[in-house]
């Protein structure tokens, strides 16, 4: 299948990944008045940081079109970026709740909601190349956070450095040429409700990327 490598963001009705396809239109039949695509980069492209997550969930940001809105996740990751001042206003999982992003981006490594939140291997290379779009139009990038393994690997394969010489640690920095690239576990409901992730360990990683993003 042909790399879409033309195009910043997906289509609204893009056809790369079948299965994808398939979920987006049954999701469509059901709720129509939602979202329902992929989910576009929110965040200025003039921004330092960049996180980077594993896809929409189903009834976020598949629901709502702006990443990490609609669900748990969300909740813990803007009132961090407000704590930290990467955000202000005020996060009500909605897009039209006026919040705005401050030298902040936020993008995910799949752009379309998969089923069980589990995209394939496959899924995630097709949808890299918009994630190198992602970086490559960011000229002051310094910091990019990856909430997640997948998301941790997805990134390092887009700046082209071995996933061996770069676990994926909680808490954990890679310099990676002019970016650092910092790790976290993700910020989902199942994480936090098991103690996987506190909002502690959450914030402690907040607190090295502000010092590298001063």
């Amino acid at each position: 299948m042909p790399a879409p490598n033309s195009a910043l963001e997906p289509g609204h009705d893009c056809p790369i990944c079948p299965r994808l396809v398939a979920f987006r239109d049954t999701a469509r039949a059901a709720w129509p008045e939602w979202h329902n695509g992929p989910v576009p980069s929110f965040g200025p492209s003039a921004a330092r940081l960049l996180i980077v997550g594993l896809a929409p969930g189903l009834k976020g940001a598949n629901r709502t079109g702006r990443p990490f809105t609609g669900d748990y996740a969300g909740d813990l990751l803007y009132s961090t970026l407000i704590k930290f001042g990467f955000a202000r206003g005020q996060f009500a999982a909605r897009p039209d709740d006026g919040l705005a992003l401050i030298d902040c981006r936020i993008t995910n490594a799949v752009r379309c909601v998969p089923p069980e939140n589990k995209p394939t291997p496959a899924e995630i290379t097709a949808c890299r190349p918009f994630l190198i779009n992602t970086i490559e139009t960011m000229p002051a990038l310094r910091a990019i956070l990856t909430l997640g393994k997948i998301s941790h690997d997805s990134v390092l394969r887009a700046l082209g450095a071995k996933l061996s010489a770069h676990p994926f640690v909680h808490g954990a920095r890679h310099d990676l040429g002019p970016v650092a690239v910092f790790d976290s576990y993700h910020c989902s409901r199942y994480n936090t409700n098991t103690g996987v992730l506190t909002t502690p360990m959450f914030e402690n990683v907040f607190a090295a990327i502000r010092q590298e993003v001063a």
